[in-house]
């Protein structure tokens, strides 16, 4: 006889709290990989932006943007996108909804700065359009997958 022969039941965790583990990790990980998107597709814009001839400069600081910033900056607030998608998964009855209508408010919010910045028109116009690459990858990837984790 094999002391090591284990043929019991173990019980499982309560189905409810498995269900929502699997729907945050999947959340998560597609925020992630979205996150890494966004990054790439934002800075490739900058460096074609920055290419043309858009020097980044900010007069606040007399210094340019640099082309690593963009993906930083990115990847960071695509993260509070991630951990705010998945407070709505956990705690709103409608999280698609909550979620659309609170991200599109922080982005319209984000286009702030670059108008007031005092930068030229170029600078403006592409940070401008820089905000709305990540939101153009993000906003809709994170919708789809709350979604898919609440039918």
């Amino acid at each position: 006889m094999n002391s090591m022969d284990d043929t019991g039941l173990v019980a499982a965790p309560a189905s409810g709290q498995t269900r929502r583990t699997h729907r945050l990790r999947g959340l998560a990980v597609t925020g992630v990989i979205a996150t890494l998107a966004a990054m790439v597709a934002t800075t490739l814009a900058a460096a074609l932006v920055l290419a043309a001839g858009v020097d980044f400069e900010v007069p606040d600081g007399g210094e340019a943007i640099p082309l690593p910033g963009f993906a930083v900056v990115t990847g960071f607030f695509s993260v509070v996108g991630i951990v705010i998608a998945g407070a709505f998964l956990r705690w709103s009855a409608r999280p698609v909804e909550r979620f659309v209508w609170t991200a599109v408010s922080l982005t319209a919010i984000s286009l702030v700065p670059p108008l007031i910045s005092g930068a030229d028109t170029a600078t403006t116009a592409a940070l401008l359009g820089l905000h709305l690459v990540p939101a153009a990858v993000m906003i809709p990837t994170l919708a789809r997958s709350l979604r898919t984790r609440t039918d």
